[in-house]
């Protein structure tokens, strides 16, 4: 609470929400949500390839065992919702799982530790939760929104894609209305993940913010807070990834 008490509340607050970045307007890089999930991602994912190829046939150790349960349980779902080649599918949904999961999780580190931390070395703005950042979130959506049209293309080519967006749901008769709720529906996806993460992961960093401002009262308001959002970081974890799955399973079936 150091940075606080040098600070009234609302600088303390929109520093704890401004992002370290590099260049201005349009070409603006947030350098801490860049650095913090490349570094999740390598770090887990690096984690999870290592358990791997040290894989047994025997007795699992640990972490084995954690990976085997994490893929087993994210395929299920795929399985379930997913009905085709899941070669691609599976591997994408426990990648997002994961990766959202811990992106997540840097919440329930207290959120003056780091910031503290990046000020003793002269980094002055540190937002430490990646998927507080609009821009992240939007990315991930949009890359999901690539697939999609993608997959409509490859499953159905061209010529199906279009009677498909034409014709569903009512018909060639109402052609141009068709089109237009498309239009609305694809419009609407990319934007309904992206903000839906983001929502709910700012309005979470903004109650821990709150709570620290607080001083010593914080304590007994901290940890209950954290508690309950674990299950908000894990469940919009698994709602991104199984938005996903529906989203490409939906462009693999024709109307």
């Amino acid at each position: 609470m150091a940075s606080g008490a040098a600070q009234t509340s609302s600088e303390y607050i929109t520093h704890h929400l401004t992002n370290l970045h590099a260049g201005h307007g349009f070409w603006t890089f947030h350098l801490d949500t860049l650095i913090i999930s490349g570094a999740i991602g390598l770090f887990i994912f690096g984690l999870m390839a290592w358990a791997a190829s040290k894989a047994s046939s025997g007795v699992p150790g640990k972490l084995q065992n954690f990976v085997e349960m994490v893929v087993t349980l994210v395929d299920s779902q795929v399985k379930d919702t997913f009905h085709g080649d899941r070669s691609f599918i599976t591997p994408l949904a426990i990648t997002i799982f994961v990766w959202v999961f811990l992106m997540n999780a840097m919440d329930l580190i207290p959120v003056d530790w780091l910031p503290l931390a990046g000020g003793a070395v002269g980094i002055h703005h540190l937002k430490v939760v990646p998927t507080t950042d609009p821009n992240l979130t939007f990315a991930m959506s949009l890359t999901v929104f690539a697939l999609i049209y993608f997959f409509n293309l490859k499953v159905k080519g061209v010529g199906g894609f279009l009677h498909e967006v034409f014709t569903a749901p009512f018909g060639p008769w109402l052609a141009p209305v068709n089109l237009l709720f498309r239009i609305v529906e694809d419009i609407a996806k990319p934007i309904s993940l992206a903000l839906r993460l983001f929502g709910n992961m700012y309005a979470g960093e903004m109650v821990f913010i709150l709570i620290s401002l607080l001083g010593l009262w914080q304590l007994p308001l901290a940890l209950p807070w954290a508690l309950f959002h674990i299950l908000i970081i894990t469940l919009q974890a698994f709602v991104f990834m199984m938005l996903t799955v529906v989203y490409l399973s939906m462009a693999h079936e024709g109307h």
